[in-house]
């Protein structure tokens, strides 16, 4: 994760919004992308969770982290696993940090798709030419997911 990388702090509507939500997706709700991610925490070891959504490009899977460099980001890249949770299945997968070069086409295919949730992360508009989001890469961590199980 680059040091470089900012965080927006979730104010508190986005907190209650986000632990209904991840409620609701655990146990079912929401669209297919939405899945509850858990990752343990890197001083306490406590489990925290917060939704997510997994991208899917060109047959692998991606997080990324509107945010910026959030506390999952951290735990993350201390343990490099966390647990995907949805309709109450469980799947452990690692986590690993990609290249800022491989950013800016994943970073597009993510804005350009859910748009509707995340526009107001990016500084630029969704359907922005690629070469557009090239100044943003350090600004947006993304981790490539793969199964644990």
């Amino acid at each position: 994760m680059s040091q470089s990388s900012m965080f927006m702090q979730p104010n508190l509507l986005d907190r209650i919004v986000n632990r209904v939500f991840g409620f609701l997706v655990s146990i079912g709700f929401g669209l297919a992308h939405n899945f509850l991610l858990e990752v343990q925490g890197r001083k306490s070891g406590r489990i925290y969770s917060t939704p997510v959504n997994v991208l899917t490009h060109k047959h692998k899977r991606y997080l990324i982290a509107p945010r910026g460099d959030t506390q999952w980001v951290r735990n993350v890249a201390v343990s490099q696993k966390a647990t995907l949770v949805k309709r109450g299945k469980r799947e452990n997968v690692h986590l690993r940090a990609i290249a800022d070069d491989a950013k800016p086409e994943i970073l597009k295919a993510y804005l350009d798709r859910y748009r509707l949730t995340v526009q107001r992360y990016f500084p630029i508009a969704a359907g922005s030419p690629l070469k557009e989001f090239e100044p943003l890469v350090r600004r947006y961590p993304v981790l490539e997911i793969s199964s644990a199980d």
